[in-house]
Protein backbone atom coordinates (compact mmCIF):
# COMPACT_ATOMS: atom_id res chain seq x y z
CA UNK A 1 0.00 0.00 0.00
CA UNK A 2 1.08 3.38 -0.97
CA UNK A 3 1.61 6.50 0.83
CA UNK A 4 -0.01 10.07 -0.11
CA UNK A 5 2.83 12.21 -1.95
CA UNK A 6 4.31 15.39 -0.27
CA UNK A 7 2.58 18.66 -2.04
CA UNK A 8 5.85 20.29 -2.41
CA UNK A 9 9.48 19.97 -2.03
CA UNK A 10 12.25 22.62 0.16
CA UNK A 11 15.95 22.34 -0.51
CA UNK A 12 16.08 21.11 3.07
CA UNK A 13 13.14 18.20 1.84
CA UNK A 14 15.29 17.32 -0.97
CA UNK A 15 18.20 17.00 0.74
CA UNK A 16 16.75 14.73 3.06
CA UNK A 17 15.34 12.46 0.38
CA UNK A 18 18.97 12.46 -1.25
CA UNK A 19 20.81 11.81 2.27
CA UNK A 20 17.97 9.11 3.40
CA UNK A 21 14.93 7.97 2.46
CA UNK A 22 13.37 6.79 5.63
CA UNK A 23 14.44 10.16 7.62
CA UNK A 24 12.58 12.20 4.64
CA UNK A 25 9.48 9.81 5.29
CA UNK A 26 9.35 10.16 8.50
CA UNK A 27 9.95 13.91 8.93
CA UNK A 28 8.33 15.18 5.97
CA UNK A 29 5.59 12.84 5.00
CA UNK A 30 4.92 11.24 8.61
CA UNK A 31 5.19 14.64 9.93
CA UNK A 32 6.85 12.87 13.33
CA UNK A 33 8.61 15.72 15.56
CA UNK A 34 12.28 15.80 16.06
CA UNK A 35 13.40 17.15 19.56
CA UNK A 36 14.78 19.99 20.19
CA UNK A 37 18.28 20.96 18.95
CA UNK A 38 20.80 22.93 20.68
CA UNK A 39 22.71 23.46 17.42
CA UNK A 40 19.33 24.15 15.07
CA UNK A 41 17.67 26.59 17.68
CA UNK A 42 20.89 28.63 18.00
CA UNK A 43 20.88 28.89 13.93
CA UNK A 44 17.22 30.01 14.82
CA UNK A 45 17.94 32.40 16.86
CA UNK A 46 21.38 33.98 15.20
CA UNK A 47 18.94 34.27 12.11
CA UNK A 48 16.38 36.26 13.80
CA UNK A 49 19.06 38.76 15.33
CA UNK A 50 20.71 39.07 12.11
CA UNK A 51 16.92 39.47 9.88
CA UNK A 52 16.19 42.34 13.12
CA UNK A 53 19.55 43.82 12.24
CA UNK A 54 18.80 43.97 8.77
CA UNK A 55 15.99 45.84 9.34
CA UNK A 56 17.62 48.82 10.94
CA UNK A 57 18.91 51.85 9.00
CA UNK A 58 22.16 51.29 7.50
CA UNK A 59 23.90 53.43 9.24
CA UNK A 60 22.69 51.69 12.45
CA UNK A 61 23.46 48.38 12.00
CA UNK A 62 26.97 48.38 14.31
CA UNK A 63 27.82 45.60 16.41
CA UNK A 64 26.46 46.37 19.55
CA UNK A 65 23.09 47.06 17.80
CA UNK A 66 23.31 43.48 16.31
CA UNK A 67 24.15 42.40 19.78
CA UNK A 68 21.20 44.18 20.92
CA UNK A 69 19.09 42.45 18.70
CA UNK A 70 20.13 38.72 19.72
CA UNK A 71 19.02 39.95 22.91
CA UNK A 72 15.72 40.92 21.77
CA UNK A 73 14.92 37.57 19.59
CA UNK A 74 15.99 35.61 22.12
CA UNK A 75 13.48 36.94 24.10
CA UNK A 76 10.65 36.83 21.03
CA UNK A 77 11.27 32.93 21.34
CA UNK A 78 11.38 32.29 24.99
CA UNK A 79 8.30 30.53 24.96
CA UNK A 80 8.57 28.63 21.25
CA UNK A 81 8.73 25.48 21.65
CA UNK A 82 12.46 24.98 20.14
CA UNK A 83 13.35 26.42 22.77
CA UNK A 84 11.72 25.97 25.98
CA UNK A 85 12.06 22.02 25.15
CA UNK A 86 15.70 22.62 24.94
CA UNK A 87 16.27 21.90 28.78
CA UNK A 88 19.39 23.26 29.20
CA UNK A 89 21.51 23.57 32.31
CA UNK A 90 22.36 27.24 33.78
CA UNK A 91 25.78 26.47 32.76
CA UNK A 92 24.72 25.29 29.30
CA UNK A 93 22.46 27.94 28.61
CA UNK A 94 25.28 30.27 29.47
CA UNK A 95 27.14 29.20 26.71
CA UNK A 96 24.38 28.51 24.31
CA UNK A 97 23.96 32.23 24.30
CA UNK A 98 27.69 32.84 24.53
CA UNK A 99 28.04 30.99 21.05
CA UNK A 100 25.62 32.90 19.46
CA UNK A 101 26.85 36.20 20.45
CA UNK A 102 30.06 34.91 18.58
CA UNK A 103 28.23 33.96 15.72
CA UNK A 104 26.80 37.00 15.08
CA UNK A 105 30.33 38.62 16.17
CA UNK A 106 31.99 36.96 13.34
CA UNK A 107 29.50 37.97 11.08
CA UNK A 108 30.91 41.45 11.08
CA UNK A 109 34.61 39.42 9.59
CA UNK A 110 32.32 38.43 6.45
CA UNK A 111 30.66 41.80 5.40
CA UNK A 112 29.82 45.26 6.17
CA UNK A 113 26.18 45.20 6.76
CA UNK A 114 26.02 49.27 6.51
CA UNK A 115 26.32 48.80 2.74
CA UNK A 116 23.96 45.85 2.51
CA UNK A 117 20.52 46.96 0.64
CA UNK A 118 17.92 44.20 1.41
CA UNK A 119 14.72 43.95 -0.74
CA UNK A 120 13.43 40.81 0.71
CA UNK A 121 14.00 39.27 4.15
CA UNK A 122 12.38 35.79 5.44
CA UNK A 123 11.29 36.04 1.44
CA UNK A 124 8.82 32.78 1.08
CA UNK A 125 8.83 31.73 -2.43
CA UNK A 126 6.82 29.22 -4.59
CA UNK A 127 6.56 27.86 -7.69
CA UNK A 128 5.70 25.31 -9.70
CA UNK A 129 8.63 23.64 -11.92
CA UNK A 130 7.72 20.85 -14.39
CA UNK A 131 5.81 18.34 -12.36
CA UNK A 132 6.79 19.47 -8.72
CA UNK A 133 6.22 22.67 -6.60
CA UNK A 134 9.05 24.12 -5.16
CA UNK A 135 8.73 26.73 -2.07
CA UNK A 136 11.53 27.96 -0.10
CA UNK A 137 12.68 30.81 2.65
CA UNK A 138 14.98 33.45 1.53
CA UNK A 139 16.93 34.73 4.50
CA UNK A 140 17.81 37.62 2.32
CA UNK A 141 17.40 39.34 -1.35
CA UNK A 142 19.26 42.46 -1.69
CA UNK A 143 20.50 44.71 -4.82
CA UNK A 144 24.52 44.85 -5.07
CA UNK A 145 26.00 47.90 -5.71
CA UNK A 146 26.26 47.01 -9.62
CA UNK A 147 22.20 46.95 -9.39
CA UNK A 148 22.30 42.96 -9.41
CA UNK A 149 20.01 40.59 -7.20
CA UNK A 150 22.31 38.91 -4.68
CA UNK A 151 20.24 35.76 -2.44
CA UNK A 152 22.18 35.16 0.64
CA UNK A 153 21.57 31.99 3.28
CA UNK A 154 23.28 32.16 6.47
CA UNK A 155 24.86 29.24 8.49
CA UNK A 156 25.44 28.75 11.52
CA UNK A 157 26.89 25.08 11.43
CA UNK A 158 30.40 24.04 10.35
CA UNK A 159 31.52 24.50 6.92
CA UNK A 160 30.81 21.65 5.10
CA UNK A 161 33.13 19.24 2.93
CA UNK A 162 33.61 19.68 -0.89
CA UNK A 163 31.43 17.01 -1.55
CA UNK A 164 28.91 18.74 1.09
CA UNK A 165 29.57 22.04 -0.35
CA UNK A 166 27.66 21.25 -3.35
CA UNK A 167 24.56 19.79 -1.98
CA UNK A 168 24.36 22.93 0.35
CA UNK A 169 24.63 25.34 -3.16
CA UNK A 170 22.31 22.68 -4.66
CA UNK A 171 19.80 24.48 -1.95
CA UNK A 172 20.51 28.04 -2.79
CA UNK A 173 20.58 27.41 -6.65
CA UNK A 174 17.16 27.04 -6.03
CA UNK A 175 16.24 29.85 -4.63
CA UNK A 176 17.79 31.33 -7.43
CA UNK A 177 15.31 29.48 -9.70
CA UNK A 178 12.28 30.39 -7.57
CA UNK A 179 13.63 34.30 -7.77
CA UNK A 180 13.53 33.92 -11.47
CA UNK A 181 10.33 31.98 -11.91
CA UNK A 182 8.41 33.97 -9.09
CA UNK A 183 10.43 37.41 -9.29
CA UNK A 184 11.27 37.21 -12.95
CA UNK A 185 14.46 37.98 -12.64
CA UNK A 186 17.52 35.72 -11.97
CA UNK A 187 19.86 36.95 -9.11
CA UNK A 188 23.47 37.48 -10.13
CA UNK A 189 24.87 35.31 -6.61
CA UNK A 190 24.19 33.00 -4.40
CA UNK A 191 26.02 33.13 -1.38
CA UNK A 192 26.17 30.81 1.65
CA UNK A 193 27.92 32.63 4.76
CA UNK A 194 29.19 30.64 7.23
CA UNK A 195 29.32 31.60 10.79
CA UNK A 196 31.28 29.52 12.60
CA UNK A 197 34.61 30.08 10.20
CA UNK A 198 33.76 32.48 9.35
CA UNK A 199 33.79 31.86 5.41
CA UNK A 200 31.46 32.95 2.29
CA UNK A 201 30.78 30.17 -0.33
CA UNK A 202 30.03 32.19 -4.05
CA UNK A 203 28.23 30.57 -7.05
CA UNK A 204 26.76 32.56 -10.10
CA UNK A 205 23.66 30.96 -11.13
CA UNK A 206 23.24 30.80 -15.03
CA UNK A 207 20.83 29.55 -17.43
CA UNK A 208 22.57 26.14 -17.84
CA UNK A 209 22.96 26.03 -14.05
CA UNK A 210 19.34 26.45 -13.21
CA UNK A 211 18.08 24.37 -16.14
CA UNK A 212 20.16 21.48 -14.17
CA UNK A 213 18.54 22.57 -10.80
CA UNK A 214 15.10 21.43 -12.80
CA UNK A 215 16.11 18.68 -14.52
CA UNK A 216 17.24 17.26 -10.87
CA UNK A 217 14.65 18.32 -9.22
CA UNK A 218 12.06 16.30 -11.94
CA UNK A 219 14.40 13.47 -11.53
CA UNK A 220 14.05 13.47 -8.00
CA UNK A 221 10.52 13.88 -8.04
CA UNK A 222 10.56 10.87 -9.92
CA UNK A 223 12.23 9.28 -7.53
CA UNK A 224 10.07 9.96 -4.39
CA UNK A 225 6.82 9.05 -6.91
CA UNK A 226 8.07 5.41 -7.01
CA UNK A 227 8.94 5.57 -3.42
CA UNK A 228 5.15 6.69 -2.55
CA UNK A 229 3.65 4.16 -4.69
CA UNK A 230 5.10 1.33 -3.01
CA UNK A 231 5.70 2.87 0.70
CA UNK A 232 9.82 1.99 0.18
CA UNK A 233 11.61 4.32 1.77
CA UNK A 234 14.98 2.98 3.05
CA UNK A 235 17.23 3.73 5.20
CA UNK A 236 21.21 5.45 3.86
CA UNK A 237 23.32 5.23 6.41
CA UNK A 238 26.41 7.70 6.55
CA UNK A 239 27.72 10.61 9.09
CA UNK A 240 24.42 11.78 9.47
CA UNK A 241 23.14 8.58 11.31
CA UNK A 242 25.15 9.93 14.41
CA UNK A 243 22.55 13.22 14.36
CA UNK A 244 19.37 11.78 13.23
CA UNK A 245 16.48 11.72 15.66
CA UNK A 246 15.11 9.01 14.32
CA UNK A 247 17.98 6.51 14.45
CA UNK A 248 16.55 4.79 17.29
CA UNK A 249 13.70 3.91 14.71
CA UNK A 250 16.25 3.15 12.06
CA UNK A 251 16.12 -1.03 11.44
CA UNK A 252 20.23 -0.25 10.20
CA UNK A 253 20.21 0.24 14.16
CA UNK A 254 18.03 -2.43 15.38
CA UNK A 255 15.14 -0.23 15.33
CA UNK A 256 11.24 -0.50 13.85
CA UNK A 257 10.23 2.88 11.95
CA UNK A 258 6.87 1.78 12.81
CA UNK A 259 7.10 2.65 16.70
CA UNK A 260 8.74 5.90 15.50
CA UNK A 261 4.88 6.98 15.51
CA UNK A 262 5.03 7.03 19.64
CA UNK A 263 6.81 10.86 18.75
CA UNK A 264 3.60 11.79 18.06
CA UNK A 265 3.10 11.35 22.05
CA UNK A 266 1.00 10.00 24.68
CA UNK A 267 -2.02 7.77 23.36
CA UNK A 268 -0.59 7.23 19.84
CA UNK A 269 -1.69 4.29 18.22
CA UNK A 270 1.68 2.55 16.84
CA UNK A 271 -0.26 0.91 13.57
CA UNK A 272 0.13 1.08 9.82
CA UNK A 273 -2.25 4.14 8.58
CA UNK A 274 -3.87 4.41 5.74
CA UNK A 275 -2.86 6.57 3.18
CA UNK A 276 -3.75 10.24 3.09
CA UNK A 277 -5.97 11.98 0.72
CA UNK A 278 -4.61 15.53 1.76
CA UNK A 279 -1.47 17.54 0.67
CA UNK A 280 1.49 17.51 2.93
CA UNK A 281 4.10 19.68 2.66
Amino acid sequence: MGVALPGSLSPSSCSAFKDCPLAFKLAYLDRLPEPPSPAASKGTLVHRALELLMCRPPLGRTLDAALADLEQAAVELTDDPEFAGLELTPDERHEFHADAARLVERYFELEDPTRVRPIGLELKLTAKVGKVTLRGIIDRLEIADDGEWVVTDYKTGSVPSEQREQARLAGVHIYALLCEQMLGRRPARVQLLYLSRPEAIIARPSEQSLAGVARRTDALWSAIERACAVDDFRPRTGPLCEYCAFRPYCPAYGGDPAEARELLGPGTVISPTLPLAGVVG
